[in-house]
């Protein structure tokens, strides 16, 4: 060990860490996750528009404990396939407070496109809007969630 230069350690260690990150950039939530929770979305629209005021309160509620409920397993983001699980040191531990700040954006995004759709007179402007992010979600989430893990260093 003491052939090694200063260089040459300071190289291997870069080289560590990169691959440190590479695998902390696979870190996140199965595919599943969010085409679920997209059509979760789209259902509470639905819901929203064209159900009595007592479905919506319990579709919602579901909606919420249905989600807490597979979440609570999901969130630490160490999951997302079966052929890796890091450790939560390399998953890092701002994962769950990433997605918790990623569903409090959608949802100011589907009240405040309702409020515009509505204003706009669209019939329907809940399901436009659900419909609107349940798009993001589905097709987005897996990159949105990557972005802001970068952009809060989760």
């Amino acid at each position: 060990m003491d052939d090694v230069a200063a260089d040459q350690a300071r190289a291997a260690l870069d080289a560590a860490e990169r691959a440190r990150r590479r695998v902390a950039d696979e870190v996140g939530l199965p595919r599943g996750y969010w085409w679920g929770m997209a059509a979760g979305w789209l259902v509470l629209g639905v819901i929203g528009d064209l159900g009595p005021d007592w479905l919506v309160i319990a579709a919602t509620l579901a909606f919420g404990a249905g989600h807490s409920a597979v979440a609570s397993r999901l969130l630490d983001g160490r999951r997302r396939t079966d052929g890796l699980q890091v450790s939560a040191d390399t998953a890092g531990r701002r994962t769950p407070i990433v997605v918790i700040g990623m569903l409090i954006g959608l949802v100011c995004v589907t009240v405040g496109s309702a409020f515009a759709l509505n204003a706009d007179g669209a019939a329907h402007p809940g399901i436009w809007s659900a419909v609107l992010v349940a798009a993001i979600i589905g097709f987005g989430g897996p990159e949105l969630l990557r972005v802001l893990r970068r952009w809060v260093r989760a």
